[in-house]
Parts: structure tokens; C-alpha cells; sequence
């Protein structure tokens, strides 16, 4: 691609044409074939969410996360009622299909409206939620919205620095690494450096299509099993 230039004969970024700001994140549901995002809500999501977070072994789960863990039902529906309150972050229950019971959340945040940008953040999945098909629908659901229902340019995903899992999660579902940006966050009395991900609109039609072709149900063996991986599905999108 020919660079632009300026009548100063700088180089400049390519136009963008009618744009608009976006609309920031709602009061909706999104239903997939695993799983349904709706949004938190702690008088119908807490109780579930607790025991779903308890069924874990240890509290590793919380050590890179800004809040918890929550020792009592009662200190996390407290918790949970602020969050449900919350704009930015949205926050959203993963509901499992199967049981109709809330196993995890995650939010849209840092939503930058003017410049179509946002970030999936606060992403706190349960045992009964890790590792599964309802995990991966539930981040796609999230990131379809914003791309194809909001019109955002710009999706992100952050995570300390030193969480390997979020880091290698990020990676899977497609988001571009870009760099670390040094003590950017203080949180439960210590530094974080912060890595940054990003997916941006240009790369949206070809993820989509290789996490509708993983999420279908014959991608699965009778173990629930995956037959072919999500980074091989993106590689043939």
C-alpha cells in the first residue's frame, strides 16, 4: 500500500470515512449454542456465581484479578451489586444452557466511544466454566457485539504481565500481542506491567469465521473433545 502524504509531504494515517462515535455496551442478552451472556444482575447471578467460584480447589484464580476472592456469599453479593451498577465495566453472567445456572462474568470496559474502542476486562470464569466450549462462545459472543452490533474499530485485552494463562488465552482467540507497558497499574499492593492485546475490525470477518467453525457441535468428539483447533480454523480463514 502506496504511504499517505500531506501537502507537507508527511506521512498520514488512512482516512475514515463517515465515522461516527459508537454507541457504549447495553442491557442485552447474547445466546450462543453453549452458553448465554446476560447482564449481571446480583439478586439472580450471586448465589450461583459463589458456589461456581467455591467448586475451585485454592483462590489462584483471583491472584491476578483487582478484586476477591470472596470468602462468604454475602461479601461477593455485595461485590456483585456494585458491579451490577456498573457502566464501565459492563458487566455480563455466563449462563451454562445446560443447568441455567451463572458459572462466570466478564465485562466491556474502558469504552472509548469517540474512537471506536473497548476492552474485554474483569474476565472471571469458574472451574466449571475454564477450559470449556461455553468459555470460548462466551468471549466470541462478547467480541460480535462489539464488533458487528456496535461498530467498535478496536477490541483489547490486557492482563498482567506475569499471568501466563490470560496471556496464552488472549493468544488462542486471535488477539494480536503488542507490547508491555511498564508499572502501569498498582493493584492488592504491587506493581503490574501490563501486556496489551488488541483485534482490530480489519481482522474481525476471518476470526468470526474460524470461531463459528469451532463452536459447532461436530467439531467435538463424544468426550467434548475439540477435532480441530481454533488457531488451525484462523489459519485456514
Amino acid at each position: 500500500m502506496t504511504q499517505r502524504l500531506n501537502e507537507f509531504g508527511q506521512p498520514i494515517g488512512e482516512p475514515v470515512p463517515g465515522w461516527t462515535p459508537r454507541e457504549r455496551p447495553a442491557d442485552v442478552t447474547l445466546t450462543g449454542t453453549w452458553c448465554r451472556l446476560e447482564p449481571l444482575d446480583a439478586a439472580r447471578h450471586a448465589d450461583d456465581l459463589h458456589a461456581a467460584y467455591r467448586a475451585a480447589p485454592d483462590s489462584r484464580n483471583w491472584t491476578y484479578l483487582a478484586v476477591g476472592p470472596f470468602e462468604t456469599v454475602d461479601e461477593f453479593r455485595r461485590y456483585a451489586e456494585g458491579a451490577a451498577r456498573s457502566a464501565d465495566p459492563k458487566h455480563y453472567a455466563v449462563i451454562d444452557l445446560k443447568t441455567g445456572r451463572a458459572v462466570g462474568t466478564l465485562a466491556l470496559m474502558r469504552q472509548d466511544p469517540a474512537n471506536g474502542v473497548i476492552e474485554v476486562g474483569s474476565v472471571t470464569f469458574s472451574p466449571l466454566l475454564q477450559q470449556t466450549p461455553l468459555s470460548t462462545e462466551a468471549q466470541y459472543l462478547l467480541m460480535a457485539y462489539a464488533f458487528d452490533t456496535l461498530g467498535y474499530r478496536r477490541y483489547e485485552w490486557k492482563c498482567d504481565s506475569l499471568n501466563a494463562p490470560s496471556r496464552k488465552a488472549a493468544q488462542r482467540l486471535g488477539f494480536t500481542y503488542e507490547g508491555i507497558f511498564r508499572q502501569a497499574v498498582m493493584y492488592k499492593g504491587r506493581t503490574r506491567d501490563t501486556a496489551w492485546f488488541s483485534i482490530i475490525d480489519t481482522e474481525w470477518a476471518s476470526i468470526k469465521r474460524a470461531f463459528a467453525a469451532w463452536l459447532m457441535p461436530e467439531n467435538f468428539d463424544e468426550e467434548g473433545r475439540q477435532r480441530v483447533s481454533l488457531a488451525a480454523l484462523r489459519e485456514r480463514a
